[in-house]
């Protein structure tokens, strides 16, 4: 059976552009679209997938369609049917100017404990129809972010546009540095932020050899460096780390904002 893709529908305009944005990206990825409404009575739920059907089927009538009703509640159904998803996709909640802006609590659980990547969609039509040209990535020190890099050049790929790839760095307060010759201090506790950069996209780009890759090096914190190369993106990326231990995600001060206030749609990929 083939692994869906999966959009969560409640009625609400917020799910309906989520299924938009869903539908395109199963058309671009040639998956099955699965729609799941959950926590619904039966007559309301009906109602629900119908809706969503009639505006996939107008959206990309290639797709295969499918749907599901859960009655276990919102987050619980999400995460479990995302054990064998090929993502999930969430709308923003609320019907004022300042509730779609922000992320709720169901998008927030869902974010934070699934197993495949989580895209939220949010931003103006023109952030959620793909209109700019550009996937950004969020690239950081270590190992956490390997997963998104590989599933943003993914998605530069099928969308046949630019993957633009940007690490934040900072240095010492007074520290004389560049990204490529980062102080004494930065050198003994970290790579050069150039070198991070050219490591995350040796692999990847090497399996997307005509993929047309931009590198960012932004010297400022990483939350105001992503939100502003987010101003222009399709679609904007960042890795979330396994807790040792514990079930679920490190989200992050950083992926919070972002999932709160990016201008485009923004994917959580769960490092493998």
């Amino acid at each position: 059976m083939a692994i869906p893709l999966v959009v969560g529908v409640d009625g609400s305009e917020g799910s309906l552009e989520a299924v938009d944005w869903a539908a395109d990206e199963a058309a671009w990825h040639g998956v099955l679209l699965q729609l799941l409404c959950a926590a619904a009575g039966e007559r309301e739920a009906s109602a629900v997938i119908s809706a969503a059907s009639a505006r996939a089927g107008k959206r990309a009538p290639a797709v295969p369609l499918s749907s599901e009703v859960s009655h276990e509640d919102a987050a619980s159904a999400l995460i479990d049917i995302g054990r064998n998803a090929f993502a999930l996709v969430l709308g923003c909640r609320g019907s004022g100017d300042l509730d779609d802006m922000l992320l709720g609590s169901v998008g927030l659980a869902v974010a934070a404990r699934a197993d495949c990547p989580v895209v939220v969609v949010r931003g103006t039509v023109e952030h959620r129809d793909a209109r700019f040209g550009n996937v950004v990535v969020g690239v950081e020190d270590g190992e956490g972010s390997g997963t998104a890099v590989d599933f943003a050049l993914r998605e530069a790929h099928v969308r046949q546009c630019r993957l633009v790839a940007v690490h934040a760095w900072s240095a010492l307060s007074g520290a004389y540095t560049t990204p490529q010759a980062p102080s004494w201090f930065l050198e003994a506790h970290r790579r050069p932020p150039a070198q991070v950069l050219d490591d995350a996209l040796r692999r990847p780009a090497a399996q997307y050899r005509d993929a047309s890759v931009s590198r960012l090096l932004i010297e400022k914190p990483a939350r105001p460096a992503l939100l502003e190369a987010a101003s222009t993106a399709d679609l904007l990326v960042v890795g979330a780390r396994r807790r040792l231990g514990h079930p679920g995600l490190q989200l992050g001060l950083i992926n919070h904002a972002l999932l709160h206030h990016a201008p485009c749609p923004v994917a959580v990929v769960p490092q493998r």
